[in-house]
């Protein structure tokens, strides 16, 4: 770290991120801010009566765009017009079982509207250092018990998956076609878990739906207990990001490619055990398991192999998941207890970052 320090590395850069209302992309929007960075959003507005981005009240912290990454004119207009140095791509379709439900508007977004990103990003020449930012599901999964590598195969059974891969091959195309020409540019695919943390509220998360069944006084229902999941919080992913955006920066060519970032295999916890840690730590509520009929077909075993990452790149997750589930059920508890969400997100920044001290 002492070679790419963040903190100073973002002061007064400008960074363009789509995806900025969803839940990962507010976080990231959020640090960036408190880094000192002149960050411009490019998203759908956030979604749902509650959300992380509207808490920060981040639409007027940072330059706040409304748009679809579907729509190519406008997004290039915009990227062009803001002039970014670092680009992250994150917005997308983000979720399995609605990709069943509406699999065409999951590939137009997560597929073409990342095309179009590349495409606004091939014609703005002020863009130094790219992060596109897909999945662990990109893999073809075997439901191994040992972590895919980097040069794992690509492929996906359900929707979202699929089109996670077929970003990943479309961001390879663009780099070897067009920003290789580019000696300034540097471009790289990051792949992460499942991530958790305070501020989500989607549909079909095991931690949001645990936080909406407290809240309702109802039981946790659970769908599928004795899946295995690579829990990670929020923050170990955007770590990686940032500290990959940097050395892209820095040195382009060197660090090209596709990153995983994940937790260890230590850290695997199946859906119950997180369900019944978060129960534990917000003091109420309970859990039962429900089984369906006619449940959709969702990967029970996942993992990533992050060797890359450690040995290259320095990069390491911070906090164990016992920690990260603490620190994740701790931030609805103090928002559910009158506390506003975007103290209580800064104070667990500035203890996952000390660097922003």
């Amino acid at each position: 770290m002492t070679k790419y320090p963040l903190v100073e590395s973002f002061k007064h850069k400008k960074v363009f991120i789509t995806g900025h209302t969803g839940f990962k992309g507010s976080w990231l929007a959020f640090l960036l801010r408190e880094m000192g960075a002149e960050v411009c959003g490019y998203a759908l507005p956030p979604s749902g009566p509650l959300n992380h981005f509207e808490m920060l009240k981040l639409g007027s912290k940072v330059r706040h765009i409304e748009g679809d990454i579907r729509d190519a004119a406008r997004l290039s207009i915009e990227l062009s017009r803001f002039q970014p140095e670092y680009v992250f791509h994150l917005a997308a379709q983000a979720l399995v079982r609605p990709s069943y439900q509406d699999p065409a508007d999951t590939f137009s977004t997560n597929v073409m509207g990342s095309v179009n990103l590349l495409d606004a990003v091939r014609t703005c020449d002020s863009v130094r250092s790219l992060v596109y930012v897909t999945s662990d599901k990109c893999y073809e999964n075997l439901e191994w018990v040992w972590g895919y590598r980097e040069t794992d195969q690509l492929g996906g059974r359900d929707p979202y998956s699929a089109s996670k891969a077929a970003a990943e091959i479309a961001f390879s195309s663009y780099v070897r076609s067009f920003f290789g020409q580019r000696p300034a540019l540097g471009a790289a695919s990051a792949r992460a878990g499942n991530v958790i943390g305070g501020g989500d509220w989607a549909v079909d998360r095991i931690i949001p739906d645990c936080i909406r069944a407290i809240e309702a006084g109802q039981p946790v229902n659970l769908r599928n207990p004795g899946a295995t999941r690579p829990w990670q919080h929020v923050l170990e992913p955007i770590l990686g990001y940032l500290m990959l955006a940097v050395r892209l920066y820095e040195e382009p060519k060197k660090w090209e490619g596709s990153w995983n970032f994940g937790p260890s295999t230590e850290e695997i916890r199946t859906v119950q055990t997180v369900a019944d840690t978060i129960v534990s730590h917000i003091g109420v509520g309970r859990v039962e398991v429900v089984e369906s009929p006619n449940q959709v077909h969702e990967a029970r075993l996942l993992q990533l192999n992050c060797d890359k990452a450690h040995q290259l790149l320095g990069w390491h997750p911070r906090w164990h998941v016992d920690k990260t589930l603490e620190a994740t059920a701790l931030w609805y508890k103090a928002v559910m207890n009158g506390g506003a969400a975007e103290d209580v997100t800064r104070q667990q920044l500035q203890e996952f970052f000390p660097e922003l001290a």
